[in-house]
């Protein structure tokens, strides 16, 4: 992988592309219910991308040492499942549910990407905190992410802010994006400030925090792709993809 700048023309064909995401996203969220199956998410998703005339970017990617490409357009995460899940028609969200909604879009050739977690229906206190605090971990991250800091930067404002309230996933992180699905620099959710690869003006990084109740230990389930906490707790990840300027991080995948 390499650490791509994005040119001018590059970055307003990402805003347009991030945008449309966002709104996307947001659409999806909102038909979450119980009684719904994450494949019919799944199918809504991908009408919404083609609608606009776009592609999904997970379908048919196969990452690094994987041997069968991903089959969905989105990667539906419930409960325990941390992100990665594969969306299914026996998969039916019941209340009390959380579910990770996590999407990527390619427009005209150039790739974004962002996630939220749901809540199903009425949900407890206990879920609840968990998923203000890891938008909140978020936020906390894209402060940091200023032109001249670094990733360390942005993994140590999470782990601070977080403060061993919640088990970080480790194994898991941020990334670059835009000329492709994952480009470097790698961006952990954890680290030392002023560590790691500096950050420039004209970079694209995804920044996605992924939040345990219990322990930050994980699983890959059988399919391969779907990755679990190790002893069954709840987990939350939220995502959004940002431009690095010379002040605050802008903000693409919004609507």
């Amino acid at each position: 992988m390499a650490i791509y700048i994005k040119t001018s023309e590059q970055i307003e064909t990402l805003r347009e592309g991030g945008k449309r995401l966002g709104t996307i996203l947001n659409k999806v969220a909102k038909k979450v219910k119980p009684g719904i199956s994450t494949l019919e998410l799944d199918r809504y998703a991908h009408e919404l991308i083609k609608e606009g005339g776009d592609k999904p970017a997970f379908l048919n990617y196969r990452p690094d040492g994987h041997h069968k490409p991903y089959p969905a357009s989105l990667c539906t995460s419930v409960n325990s499942e941390i992100v990665h899940g594969i969306p299914k028609g026996s998969v039916i969200l019941k209340e009390g549910d959380i579910v990770s909604l996590d999407l990527g879009v390619n427009h005209k050739g150039l790739f974004t990407d962002h996630a939220v977690t749901v809540a199903v229906g009425k949900i407890s206190k206990r879920d609840q905190e968990l998923l203000d605090i890891t938008k909140e971990a978020l936020e906390v991250g894209i402060w940091a992410a200023r032109g001249g800091n670094t990733v360390g930067d942005i993994g140590n404002a999470i782990e601070s802010f977080v403060h061993k309230r919640y088990g970080i996933v480790k194994e898991l992180s941020g990334h670059g994006v835009g000329v492709e699905i994952h480009e470097d620099p790698y961006v952990p959710n954890y680290g030392k400030a002023g560590k790691g690869t500096k950050l420039v003006p004209g970079m694209v990084i995804a920044i996605e925090p992924m939040l345990n109740i219990g322990s930050a230990h994980i699983t890959v389930m059988d399919d391969g792709y779907t990755i679990k906490t190790a002893d069954g707790s709840k987990s939350a990840h939220f995502e959004h993809t940002v431009l690095i300027t010379k002040g605050d991080a802008e903000i693409l995948t919004t609507f």
